[in-house]
């Protein structure tokens, strides 16, 4: 299988961008608005698929069975081949296929389905996760409510729940000790899965998030590609 790669040069290029998009902010797509859509190509979906993307009921907030008929099969949650060649425990960001590996031993990985920040938004380099939450609140930049002024009620923090943007899990990104505000989080709208719709965030099915924010530890590595 081919390795995902990340020259030097590519590299240099990624991490300043992710250093100077980060005054952006992690600017999800707002809250309550879904992906526009044509009539979706439905999936057939085996048994344990579905059950592994089922209603989770002990949670703060249920979080509700994702339809895994409008996700193509690709991007539903599986073992793999590790194609990364990084250490065990880092997370890798695929943005060109929007994959997320959390490579583990024994050359596998455990491979994601995601949405990526849209053109403009995007950004890659190496980092950390510093840290992971739980049901989070979530804060736009004062940038994204300009931007869009309906947000202003939340310049102080919009309560977690099933509406919240980030969803039941959030990921922090750092570089160094700088926050780079951006996260990887969890998302109910399945039509974005696979897509370039985010302003940055890379987001993940919620099932996924909480399955990815189990598994990964505080300072583990952070490739984005």
């Amino acid at each position: 299988m081919t390795r995902l790669s990340i020259g030097r040069r590519q590299f240099m290029v990624g991490a300043t961008s992710l250093s100077a998009l980060a005054l952006a902010g992690c600017t999800t797509t707002t809250p309550r608005r879904v992906v526009a859509a044509a009539a979706p190509v439905r999936q057939p979906v085996p048994a344990d698929v579905q059950a592994m993307y089922g209603a989770i009921y002990d949670e703060p907030f249920v979080v509700r069975a994702a339809d895994m008929s409008l996700i193509d099969p690709i991007y539903w949650r599986q073992e793999v081949t590790d194609p990364t060649g990084e250490a065990p425990g880092t997370v890798v960001v695929d943005t060109a296929q929007r994959h997320l590996y959390h490579v583990g031993e024994n050359g596998m990985a455990t491979r994601y389905g995601v949405g990526i920040g849209r053109a403009g938004f995007a950004w890659a380099g190496r980092a950390h996760i510093a840290y992971k939450k739980a049901w989070p609140t979530w804060t736009p930049p004062a940038e994204m409510i300009e931007r869009q002024p309906e947000l202003e009620e939340y310049r102080h923090g919009m309560p977690a729940g099933v509406d919240n943007p980030l969803g039941a899990r959030a990921l922090y990104i750092h570089q160094g000790n700088v926050d780079t505000l951006y996260r990887l989080h969890g998302n109910s709208d399945e039509r974005s899965i696979g897509k370039a719709v985010s302003s940055g965030c890379v987001r993940l099915l919620q099932q996924d998030v909480i399955h990815l924010a189990s598994a990964v530890k505080a300072g583990a590595p952070l490739v984005v590609l």
